[in-house]
Parts: structure tokens; C-alpha cells; sequence
């Protein structure tokens, strides 16, 4: 097995060692015992991708949850000491033989209308991650490799037909007050992400980087941001049966065509572990003012379901009018249609919650009013 120089490994070993003198809560200090270290540090993948840059990213920003990415497909395995806690803890699989069951997207309309419940959920999203197969992730890609990336699923983009069919606009092509407007409207990613930038994932921007639209804007590829693809299908209100109907038709068709980075083990690969197995997330943005001033409940529903809580611009950002942004948090070891069915009844469960906390503030008030 090939071996990293000996410069490299200096590095390594120095981020090693910063990594122990941080107070750092992320599963990358976890996990990273010395025994573990020493068995991988040397290690090298075809592509070139060392444990530096595996970890490099939780180094720098202690502040991270989890800490490490994937310099490619091959990461996954030649450092599997390191991944298969992290990816056993974070989506709850267990060991010792991690086993993503086979694509299941089921069927759209057994998911039901949050708008049913009346008018909490702001918005939908359902979106996967999806990498092209043959090539490395963001932090080993050439200039030439993102472009190659680019023309490759813009081709397939292309290939969309009836309300998926759209344009495609590469990212240095937009002004800076179309830019400003997309990123406002969650419709366009931007760069500056620190945990992103730590992990290399940034060079040669904004080239070989782009975005495609449907007509209506509510289906949205990502090219080149944190993967190679984000699929995303939205739309205001809460209806994830038509959102998630078409997400499943847009998928299905570029996978027709592009071959993407999957394996038997871990499913779909994606550049952070969070995001494998569907590599499929499913998101509200969601008015909780009441649940707002009761954040342990939320958090103790949200758990319950296996939710993940944000803020509302996302990771890393605050809760702004009370809407929060709520998603499933486990990607391996269901389906598709599992993790949607989770989500639904979990976000179901937290409006019922802001419910009941609406009711008993309205006794109240009649109460004092007598």
C-alpha cells in the first residue's frame, strides 16, 4: 500500500494533535482515538486523498458536529476505522456490518398535505446528493475535472421534458444582483462556508459551478457546490406529495442517464457521511412560534422521529420569526420512502405540539378575560 510523504504526514500528525487540544464535542474527536490514528495516518488513496484531508475541516472549526469528508469514493473504505463509527452513530445504524437496503422511492400520494393541519409549514424541499461516478470529490477535482462534471450533467439537464424541463446558467454568468436576489430566494448556493472552505472544496470557483431552474422554479440542480449534484424539488406550502412526486421524477430520469458514485454498503456516496445511503433530505420551513419559546419540547419531539432542527436559514444559522427549518436526519439504513413516511409523521406530530400549546394560551387568555 502506498504511503504519504513524509511532509504530509507532518501535517497530518500537527492537525492530530490540535484536534486533541481543542474542546471539541464533533464525532471526528470521538472517534479519532490514537490507536485509530496510528493505524491510518499513512494511508493514501488512488486518487491522492490523504487522512488530512479527511480531516482537516474538523481541525479547523471545532465547532463541528461531525468534522470529517470524503476526498473520494474510495476514502470511505481505505479509512473505514475512522467512518464507520462516525456514519453508525450519526444515522443510527448498527454495526458490525453496515447495510443500505436497495432504492425504494414507494409511492408519492401515500404522504399526505401539511397544509391540512392549517398554515405552519412556510415552505417544502426534498433534495438528494448525488456524485458522478469515476470521478473524486471537490477537494482532488481539476479545474478541467469540474468542467468535464459540468458539460456531463448539463447534457442529461437537457435531456428533462414536460414541467421538469428547464435552463441551465453557469454561476459566472450571473450579476451580483442576480446572484444576491437566487441566494435570497434559497434558490442559489454561495461560497464563503467555512467548514467547506477548511475541507478544500472551493478551488478553481466559481468555474465549473452552475444552476438549473425549471419553469416555475420549483425544481433546482446545484452543479459543483458541495457535490457534484443537488436535486432539489420545492414550493411554498406544505404539500409533500407533489413535491416529492416530482423530485422522484427527476431523479429517476437523470439516473437513466448518469452513472452515479454508489456502493452495496453505504449507498449513494456523497462528499460528508451525513449524506449518504438516499442521500435524500427532506425539509419544512415551518412557524413554531410557540414551540419557539419551548425549545426543549421541540428538540424532545424532534428526536423522537429522528428530526433534525434548524435555524432558518439552515446549518449554522438562527431561528428569524419563529420559522425553523426541520428535516429527517437519518440517510442509511432505510428507504427512500422510509426516511419520507419519518419525516411526515414527525412534522405532523410537532404542529399537532404547536397546536396544543396554541390552545392552552388561548384558555388561558379567556380565563383571564372572565
Amino acid at each position: 500500500m502506498e504511503k504519504v510523504d513524509s511532509r504530509t504526514l507532518g501535517l497530518i500528525e500537527k492537525a492530530y494533535a490540535s484536534l486533541k487540544a481543542e474542546n471539541s464535542q464533533s464525532l471526528l474527536k470521538k472517534h479519532l482515538t490514537l490507536e485509530i490514528f496510528e493505524k491510518i495516518k499513512h494511508r493514501i488513496t488512488n486518487n491522492g486523498g490523504t487522512l488530512l484531508d479527511v480531516i482537516k475541516s474538523g481541525v479547523t472549526n471545532p465547532t463541528s458536529s461531525v468534522g470529517v469528508y470524503a476526498p473520494d469514493a474510495e476514502s470511505y473504505t481505505l479509512f473505514k476505522d475512522l467512518f464507520d463509527p462516525i456514519i453508525e452513530e450519526y444515522h443510527e445504524v448498527q454495526g458490525p456490518k453496515i447495510q443500505h437496503p436497495p432504492q425504494n422511492f414507494g409511492s408519492a400520494y401515500s404522504l399526505g398535505n401539511f397544509d391540512d393541519f392549517g398554515q405552519y409549514v412556510v415552505s417544502t424541499r426534498v433534495r438528494c446528493a448525488r456524485n458522478l461516478e469515476g470521478y473524486p470529490f471537490n477537494p482532488l477535482l481539476t479545474r478541467d475535472q469540474y468542467e468535464e462534471i459540468e458539460q456531463d450533467i448539463v447534457n442529461a439537464l437537457d435531456s428533462l421534458d414536460d414541467d421538469l424541463a428547464g435552463y441551465y446558467k453557469p454561476l459566472n454568468s450571473f450579476t451580483d444582483e442576480e446572484n444576491a436576489k437566487l441566494v435570497a430566494s434559497h434558490l442559489l448556493f454561495k461560497s464563503g462556508d467555512p467548514f467547506l472552505e477548511a475541507a478544500n472544496a472551493c478551488r478553481f470557483w466559481p468555474n465549473g459551478r452552475g444552476i438549473f431552474l425549471n419553469s416555475d422554479a420549483s425544481l433546482v440542480v446545484w452543479v459543483n457546490e458541495e457535490d457534484q449534484m443537488r436535486i432539489i424539488s420545492m414550493q411554498s406550502g406544505g404539500d409533500l406529495a407533489v413535491v416529492y412526486d416530482r423530485f422522484v421524477r427527476a431523479v429517476t430520469a437523470l439516473g437513466d442517464i448518469l452513472p452515479f458514485s454508489h456502493s452495496s454498503k453505504l449507498g449513494y456516496l456523497s462528499f460528508c457521511p451525513t449524506n449518504l445511503g438516499t442521500a435524500v433530505r427532506a425539509s419544512v420551513h415551518i412557524k413554531l412560534p410557540n414551540l419557539m419559546k419551548n425549545s426543549s419540547l421541540l428538540e424532545e419531539t424532534a428526536d423522537k422521529f429522528n428530526l433534525q432542527v434548524r435555524g432558518s436559514q439552515g446549518e449554522h444559522s438562527e431561528v428569524e420569526g419563529g420559522v425553523f427549518d426541520i428535516s429527517n436526519r437519518r440517510r442509511l439504513g432505510l428507504t427512500e420512502i422510509d426516511a419520507m413516511v419519518e419525516m411526515y409523521h414527525g412534522v405532523s406530530a410537532i404542529i399537532s405540539m404547536e397546536q396544543q400549546l396554541e390552545e392552552a394560551i388561548k384558555r388561558k387568555r379567556e380565563k383571564s378575560l372572565r
